[in-house]
């Protein structure tokens, strides 16, 4: 037993799961593995310098076995001195009401009741007592229902405020170590429902594994979940680094454009043999991008599948332009020219009604240079007046040069607004803006905010496009305006 106290202290400082100081509660349901964290916990308070307490949440799913799990844990609270914490619900009923998986929604509830605890202030930490056979299960049954790298990941040692100290240890140990206390506990019938797929994989298939297959099955599967979780780890930074750069992210809806989405595993970093190599870590990335994407603006529970993933980049990849998908938890993901919008049906809607995100700085040459910057679209515009022909080299990168005699007061550079026209160099006819952009299958999203110059009230100049044809400069131009455009880190 004392070896046990080592290993649970070593896994607690190990992973700083727990600090000195804190307030730290144990949420007792009345199981053995549950009963064996407090006492664990208990032996362990003052070598941790924590303060202890018990949480009980009451499902009310068990009738009268329910009510005495919550007086069998208030009584070892107080057996042990220490504070109770208590809540109640009808799970049933909530999971009627919600048309929701009562699992799913008992489990929910519970960790809501632990969010609580420590959002009030009672708390800093809650531990919870899952065990390495809790994991192996978890990651089995992930398996058996069809997972990734994610899936593979089973129960993390930390999630915000909770912590599971026992994932290293085995329930066969924690129940030798209650049966050295003289402690009993609460057995829970419904574990032995082999009706529920995980009381299955309990009872029937961990068993068969361990006793024709490999005795360390259990071992095997929690050291498989904690490579997992480092690789994980390891992608989900990359995933998040590629969500800052290219996702357009708005309270309810988000934007990529496709070929971001689809190169989103590009990296000067990472060298591969061939072709079809980096095409698979392109994939991969756009994968959890799109997992990432969904995670943000999802309004409510539901689970995003493999299929689900496949249908967005299939959407990405050959969809129509105005093509949408239903996601789970109310989302929506539509194709918006070469980008894809994710967001809830109502979210979309409000998206069209809103007001454009508007812009306009006037441009102040300072000499013979100007640098203007836009937060709103993450850019800084510089305007640089150069000796014309002279400097024509100078804009070969940049482009097209605009004729400094034909400008005129004031100079603005705006967003695009509705109605703007202008006649781009090489064109014979002026064309409405929005129609330029339309066919370059620029979306609505970006169109709002698209950045153009004008001069006396005249567009002369706009991302994308050459400058306007009776603006540009010639060869009787002495001195031209050339403009360049830089992100914003």
């Amino acid at each position: 037993m004392k070896s046990l106290l080592s290993r649970v202290r070593d896994a607690i400082e190990r992973r700083s799961l727990l600090r000195a100081g804190e307030r730290v509660a144990v949420a007792v349901s009345g199981g053995a593995d549950s009963v064996a964290l407090l006492l664990l916990l208990f032996d362990l308070r003052k070598q941790l310098g924590v303060v202890l307490s018990v949480a009980h949440f009451n499902h009310k799913l068990r009738d009268k076995d329910s009510d005495k799990d919550e007086k069998f844990v208030a009584k070892l609270a107080a057996k042990y001195g220490l504070v109770f914490h208590l809540e109640q619900l009808d799970v049933g009923a909530r999971a009627k009401r919600d048309k929701a998986n009562l699992e799913d929604t008992a489990r929910r509830a519970r960790y809501e009741f632990f969010e609580g605890l420590v959002g009030s202030g009672h708390l800093d930490k809650v531990g919870v007592a899952h065990t390495a056979d809790d994991q192996a299960e978890t990651v089995l049954a992930h398996i058996l229902r069809g997972t990734g790298l994610a899936g593979l990941r089973g129960i993390h040692p930390e999630v915000g405020h909770v912590v599971r100290p026992l994932l290293g240890v085995r329930r066969a140990e924690l129940r030798a170590y209650l049966k050295s206390k003289k402690q009993t506990w609460r057995e829970d019938a419904t574990n032995r429902d082999t009706t529920r797929m995980r009381a299955r994989i309990r009872k029937k298939l961990m068993p068969l594994l361990e006793k024709q297959f490999q005795p360390a099955v259990v071992q095997h599967l929690a050291t498989l979940a904690e490579l997992a979780r480092e690789d994980e780890a390891f992608l989900d930074a990359w995933a998040s680094s590629r969500l800052r750069q290219h996702v357009d992210l708005k309270s309810g809806w988000a934007c990529i454009s496709i070929e971001a989405l689809l190169e989103c595993g590009k990296t000067k970093d990472c060298s591969t043999e061939g072709a079809e190599s980096a095409d698979t870590r392109n994939l991969g990335m756009a994968r959890r991008v799109v997992r990432r994407i969904v995670k943000q603006v999802r309004p409510r529970g539901g689970q995003l599948n493999a299929e689900h993933v496949r249908a967005i980049l299939e959407l990405a990849t050959r969809g129509e332009n105005g093509k949408s998908l239903e996601l789970p938890g109310g989302l929506r993901v539509r194709r918006e020219y070469d980008a894809l919008v994710f967001g809830v049906a109502s979210s979309l809607a409000e998206l069209k009604r809103r007001k454009p995100l508007e812009f306009e700085r006037l441009i102040m040459m300072d000499g013979r240079e100007a640098a203007v910057s836009t937060p709103e679209i993450s850019c800084v515009f510089r305007f640089r007046v150069i000796d014309w022909p002279a400097k024509r080299g100078d804009t070969i990168e940049t482009g097209f040069v605009l004729d400094c005699d034909a400008l005129q007061s004031p100079l603005k550079l705006r967003n695009w607004r509705p109605g703007d026209k202008f006649r781009p160099l090489g064109h014979r006819s002026e064309h409405k803006l929005k129609r330029l952009l339309s066919k370059r299958r620029v979306s609505r999203w970006e169109r709002e905010v698209w950045p153009v110059l004008t001069s006396g009230g005249t567009l002369v100049w706009t991302r994308g496009f050459p400058v306007a044809a009776e603006f540009a400069a010639t060869e009787k131009t002495r001195t031209g305006l050339v403009i360049t455009e830089e992100a914003i880190s």
